[in-house]
């Protein structure tokens, strides 16, 4: 940071779009800043990075509770989408979608970003993933041309090559943390790891350089430079803590022993650590495709701060309209919207070159299943936030006869940039959404 090219671009104003802060060990990226935008004019010129980041539940949510009963604008809240009421303009739901020959019940997972049909069959050979047909385009212009992450999982992933090969999930938001953020020979990582096992931030690696910078930009950039240092130190923290359940004792339930050694119990923080890490991934521009596969199937308790959860996920999903089994779904179920909430409100409080995140990173959150209860593949639940569309709350399709979701990707990969009018089995892209004009 202190050399000369590095003094004479900031004698001209301006800061390299790749800058990094680096320690013994550390390599921090930084955010796109006020200071970076001559550096960057051209790939201004040429459009704004779009990000793309896709999640599966794939036990889903229960179908009356999160799909409104009325269309368009101004529809009427269903309970699950009253905890997703502040970001209401910024999201589009969808009724009456599903991938067109997808069955088979739990297996359609693998399905969900590839539509490829009959995932149950002996046969079935799965193609190419949104995010990889993404990555293969434009990966090469960050860091990591994709991330697949995962919680819970027994290997399950929603990332698939083109020729079939499923991409193996990252669990650990720590690792991943870590690969974006040190670096170094064995013995640097090694020891920059152990700083962090005691609670030190690798900002405390860099804070020099921190220091320097801040004197050499604005106002504006100070507070992007806060908020995005004070995301790295909450995201530390997150996994600091969440370590601390391995050495608590574990509920007792009435269920086999699960084989991921994890406590149950983290799952919900699981998913809030990967939600932050990813966020991050979007706000230094390291990648543009992120997947997550939330494998509730795989998952036996959870559990839920003021809220008893008595049984297995997997089991809860098969309740048989037990009104016992669908309340502790329904705290589940909300506690996924709690979460998601807390993303879109990250996403849209970080500023990147004058607009919110959320307005650059579609987040495509839905399941395999319409219905876990009775393994329906059709009516797939499923949302679509920011990403630079004109969102138009709640499109209706016939419930009956479904709308094929494939077309919905066709138009995520035309905001993207992609220039492309098929995926899978689209038939064109989604009728009702359109683009902004940005």
């Amino acid at each position: 940071m202190s050399n000369t090219k590095e003094n004479n671009r900031r004698a001209n104003g301006t800061i390299p779009r790749r800058t990094l802060l680096r320690g013994v060990g550390v390599g921090l990226a930084l955010p796109l800043l006020n200071a970076m935008v001559p550096a960057t004019a051209r790939a201004q010129a040429s459009g704004v990075p779009r990000r793309m980041f896709g999640i599966c539940n794939n036990l889903g949510v229960l179908p009356g509770e999160f799909f409104p009963a009325d269309a368009g604008r101004d529809y009427t809240p269903s309970p699950y989408l009253k905890i997703l009421q502040d970001h209401r303009k910024d999201f589009t739901v969808f009724s009456g979608v599903s991938h067109p020959n997808v069955d088979g019940g739990h297996p359609s997972d693998i399905s969900f970003l590839t539509a490829a049909p009959h995932p149950a069959s002996s046969s079935f050979r799965n193609t190419i993933s949104l995010d990889q047909y993404i990555g293969e385009r434009i990966g090469n212009q960050t860091r990591f041309p994709s991330l697949t992450l995962a919680v819970n999982t027994g290997g399950r992933s929603l990332s698939w090559t083109g020729n079939g090969v499923a991409i193996p999930p990252e669990q650990s938001a720590a690792s991943v943390f870590r690969q974006m953020f040190i670096q170094g020979s064995p013995k640097e990582v090694e020891a920059k790891i152990a700083e962090l096992d005691t609670g030190r931030s690798i900002l405390d690696a860099v804070s020099d350089q921190v220091r320097d910078l801040e004197r050499h930009v604005g106002t504006d950039d100070r507070t992007r430079l806060d908020q995005y240092f004070t995301s790295v130190r909450e995201l530390e923290n997150r996994l600091q803590a969440s370590k601390g359940w391995e050495s608590k004792p574990k509920p007792v339930v009435k269920v086999p022993e699960p084989q991921d050694p994890a406590n149950p119990a983290q799952y919900m923080a699981k998913v809030a650590a990967m939600y932050s890490l990813v966020r991050l991934a979007f706000e230094t521009d390291s990648t543009r495709a992120v997947t997550l596969m939330l494998d509730s199937v795989a998952t036996p308790v959870v559990e839920i701060t003021g809220a008893t959860i008595s049984d297995g996920y997997h089991n809860l999903s098969h309740h048989g309209k037990s009104e016992a089994k669908l309340a502790q779904l329904r705290i589940i179920d909300s506690w996924h919207m709690r979460l998601l909430a807390d993303l879109f409100k990250g996403l849209k409080g970080t500023r990147e070159g004058g607009e919110a995140l959320m307005d650059r990173a579609m987040v495509l959150y839905g399941s395999n299943l319409g219905d876990a209860n009775a393994h329906s593949t059709t009516n797939m639940p499923t949302l679509l936030a920011g990403g630079g569309f004109r969102h138009v709350g709640h499109l209706a399709f016939d419930r009956g006869q479904n709308y094929p979701l494939p077309n919905l990707f066709v138009s995520m990969l035309q905001r993207m940039g992609i220039e492309t009018d098929k995926f899978a089995s689209s038939t064109g892209t989604m009728s009702g959404l359109e683009m902004t004009k940005a």
